[in-house]
């Protein structure tokens, strides 16, 4: 677990001194003009998200996050040995109104941006959002990720936790209903941030608890960074690694061995009701196999006019007693 507390004062953000430096080739562009992005002063090597923000000041960062920014526009630069660059950048309009800005900010490492304005003619332009007094909001404890998965992430549902941080006002006015921007990020990716509102007071001096969830998408797994930012300043970073949903690939398995299986028991059904059989009409039955003659019955033939009962017998009164000889009368 890993977190960084950064307080307003010391945030790497701004192209000062001898700090990152960005420049444009252009002050005012058209809308899908291309702009050459210069930047001296980085680190070797790092690797840098470029991208046109509207609700955004200099002075202020973007508001509302990278929500504000035209991202299907951005592009990506690494930086030379000398940490300088240079590279091309369509001035697409942002979703939301001027002014507006080129974001430059690290994707790794030391979270370090660089916001230059730029105004984009034709898009509109609206005044920024009041900014709430002179609070200031640094985290004082070490945040923390609560929850844990269930059976559902483990078939692919969408992993969730809940980042549990403490926060002190350390200005002279109040924060009411603080907008905290979160972001999520994997691999080399920038966060993705989102705007969360946490409703309550914290006085100046004041500490607070604060809750806020966080949803990864359905079927996520891998090492990611839930990163917790205010007013440009980043509070926090903390790590989350996701595990893989084995529910999804065990799914997948079985069903690789169920359907074969029952497909060929339907097969065999089938061709067991349509196989001919022996003794059906207009089938001749099978002739039949070598093997012993079977026994004959014997049977005795009656001649019609004769029968056992009929038969001469020696004790029967009409015969004679004695032998009978040829010419006696």
């Amino acid at each position: 677990m890993a977190a960084l507390a950064i307080l307003p004062a010391c945030a790497p953000s701004y192209a000062d001194g001898g700090k990152p430096a960005v420049t444009l080739s252009t002050a005012e562009a058209a809308k899908g003009a291309d702009v050459t992005v210069t930047g001296s002063g980085w680190r070797p090597g790092a690797l840098l998200m470029l991208l046109v923000c509207g609700q955004s000041d200099p002075a202020r960062g973007v508001i509302g996050g990278t929500n504000s920014c035209a991202n299907a526009d951005g592009q990506a630069v690494t930086t030379d040995a000398g940490g300088s660059f240079s590279k091309v950048l369509t001035a697409a309009p942002p979703p939301k109104p001027c002014p507006c800005v080129v974001h430059v900010a690290t994707v790794q490492g030391e979270p370090v941006l660089v916001d230059t304005e730029l105004k984009i003619s034709g898009h509109p332009v609206a005044p920024l959002p009041d900014q709430a007094g002179d609070g200031r909001l640094a985290v004082l404890a070490e945040p923390r990720l609560d929850g844990g998965g269930s059976v559902l992430t483990w078939f692919g549902a969408p992993p969730a936790r809940t980042l549990v941080f403490t926060v002190g006002n350390l200005g002279s006015a109040p924060v009411k209903d603080p907008v905290f921007q979160l972001g999520t990020s994997h691999g080399v990716f920038a966060p993705q941030w989102e705007d969360r509102q946490w409703k309550g007071t914290i006085e100046p001096g004041k500490k607070a608890e604060i809750k806020l969830d966080v949803e990864l998408s359905a079927g996520a797994h891998g090492d990611y960074q839930v990163s917790l930012q205010y007013a440009k300043k980043l509070l926090a970073t903390e790590p989350w690694g996701v595990g893989r949903p084995w529910g999804v690939t065990l799914f997948w398995l079985l069903l690789c061995v169920v359907v074969p299986a029952a497909v060929f028991r339907i097969g065999m059904a089938v061709v067991d009701r349509v196989r001919p059989r022996a003794g059906r009409r207009g089938t001749p039955p099978a002739a039949p196999g070598p093997g012993p003659e079977p026994a004959r019955a014997t049977t005795t033939a009656v001649l019609p006019w004769f029968t056992p009962d009929s038969a001469p017998s020696k004790n029967h009164p009409n015969r004679p007693n004695g032998p009978t000889t040829k010419g006696n009368s």
